[in-house]
């Protein structure tokens, strides 16, 4: 039986790699992106194009692109990433990582709650430097703080809604080769994206709040 699997920030990386993995299993793919590339029109799904997750005034457009239809993933995949250190700290781009990285995912999870059903599943692509007790090497201000406050965010769903039967994951993709890290990444989205549906797999209301990095290892907080 196929599933509605809905995916923000899928026109490139690592979620149009998730998309090709859900169709690859026969899934029904709602691709959600700010602007449409060549590579994800090229794709069988339903594109729901011109939504920035930051923007409250885009979750109208967003609602009307999914209309009805019951969602069993949920993958808050959207991000962006600005390096910064100490020395060079610029409180802007802090910001507007809270609002991509932290605040945009649970908005997204709020406009969509009512296709949300018993069973339905929302996965969180957060980081491992997020964590605070994995960080050995300190600096990426914005990011890490905005990813420790997705985890915050995460957990709190995770919390809130076992009762209606939705777990909800937290998940480090792994250092993935794409666009955002200028391509210096470690393995190719595609092996990241198969490595995270296979998380979302064993995602369960037994195990829902677990913050885990693709290759199944769990992280500390």
């Amino acid at each position: 039986m196929s599933n509605n699997v809905l995916i923000t920030g899928a026109n490139r990386g690592v979620g149009l790699a998730l998309c090709q993995e859900y169709l690859s299993r026969g899934d029904n793919v709602f691709a959600v992106c700010r602007h449409v590339s060549d590579e994800i029109k090229a794709l069988p799904v339903t594109i729901i194009s011109g939504v920035d997750v930051a923007s409250a005034s885009d979750m109208e457009k967003l609602k009307q692109g999914i209309a009805s239809a019951e969602i069993d993933i949920l993958i808050n995949n959207a991000g962006i990433l600005r390096s910064m250190t100490f020395d060079r700290l610029d409180f802007d781009q802090i910001d507007e990582q809270f609002q991509v990285n932290a605040v945009a995912p649970l908005r997204v999870v709020q406009t969509l709650a009512d296709n949300l059903k018993n069973g339905s599943k929302v996965a969180m692509i957060t980081s491992r430097m997020g964590s605070i007790d994995d960080n050995t090497s300190g600096g990426s201000y914005g990011y890490r703080m905005s990813k420790a406050a997705l985890n915050a965010a995460g957990k709190s769903l995770a919390v809130d809604f076992k009762s209606k039967g939705v777990s909800v994951a937290l998940l480090h993709p792994g250092y993935v080769n794409t666009e955002m890290v200028n391509y210096s990444g470690q393995i190719e989205p595609d092996l990241a994206a198969e490595r995270l549906a296979q998380r979302i797999d064993d995602l369960n209301l037994e195990n829902t709040g677990s913050f885990w990095h693709s290759n199944g290892e769990v992280l500390p907080w």
